[in-house]
């Protein structure tokens, strides 16, 4: 039997087999590491034990309490932690080798871990992101809805839907997507794996956009919703997010998530009168080492 505290690993199929339960049990809070280390069980067969991910538990009397996954760029993901316990977990990664180049978490935990990360290593941090978190509760079309209609995209509108992500992570600052998308490595960027929604004028033109993950433990994403500048304004984003939710729960989701820009007061209002209910806030630190690196 194991004993109670962190447990880690970087054999992600057996994390998943004592972890997955507890993962499913909190789908929409959880969504993040959900879709992140699914991909990484896809991709997991190319990493070597120098470049894989590290899996982590935290299990008491019993039962997984908490769980960590750090990539092997350095992101680090927790769902929610006490402040003790993101002091042990501080303590267990400090020793790694392997420092996190940031965490991404709830606000509380993000925060927190930050701190004892401070006190186990001197390392600085700076947050970078903030977010909040919606869930759909009952899903209401817009009155009155934009002329058009919703279509799936395929193959031959690839063109396009690159286009959108580009222009979407060039008004966020995601540079890194962008690196990505400009090199050619569309398929391995945290868009290459999405599905895509297309709201059309009645002429058949797209005019807005919403991608979501696939179905993992439950729990569907819609990431990112887009509408070029020159055409908001008009109802079509509002569109668009309630076809691709309803392409969601088709799907067989049971919790239907997005992010929202909490400076962005249009959107929040949006994604509520279409019956998305905040469930939360999210925070990004990145952290900076100016004595050598722990381990």
């Amino acid at each position: 039997m194991l004993s109670d505290g962190w447990h880690l690993t970087q054999n992600v199929d057996d994390f998943l087999a004592r972890a997955g339960d507890f993962l499913c049990s909190r789908a929409a809070l959880h969504n993040t590491l959900l879709t992140d280390i699914a991909k990484l069980r896809v991709r997991g067969a190319a990493d070597t034990a120098d470049d894989a991910a590290v899996f982590g538990r935290l299990e008491s009397a019993g039962e997984v309490r908490a769980i960590f996954c750090l990539t092997a760029r350095g992101r680090l993901g927790l769902t929610p932690l006490s402040a003790g316990q993101t002091d042990s977990l501080a303590a267990h990664l400090a020793g790694l080798g392997h420092p996190p180049t940031g965490v991404i978490a709830d606000r509380a935990t993000a925060g927190a871990f930050a701190e004892s990360w401070r006190q186990h290593t001197g390392a600085a941090s700076l947050p970078f992101w903030r977010t909040h978190l919606y869930r759909l509760g009952t899903l209401t079309p817009p009155q009155p809805s934009p002329e058009g209609q919703g279509r799936v995209t395929d193959g031959k509108d690839r063109g396009q839907v690159v286009r959108w992500c580009r222009e979407f992570c060039v008004e966020v600052g995601e540079q890194h997507s962008i690196d990505m998308i400009d090199a050619g490595g569309w398929e391995d960027s945290r868009f290459g794996d999405r599905h895509f929604t297309f709201w059309e004028t009645p002429q058949g033109t797209p005019v807005s956009m919403a991608a979501s993950t696939s179905v993992v433990g439950g729990m569907v994403r819609v990431d990112p919703v887009y509408t070029p500048a020159r055409l908001r304004g008009r109802g079509y984003a509002g569109a668009v997010t309630v076809e691709a939710s309803r392409a969601a729960l088709d799907a067989g989701a049971t919790d239907v998530v997005l992010y929202t820009d909490p400076d962005n007061p249009t959107s929040n209002a949006l994604y509520r009168r279409i019956g998305y209910v905040h469930v939360a806030d999210f925070a990004g630190h990145k952290f900076s080492y100016d004595a050598p690196e722990p381990g």
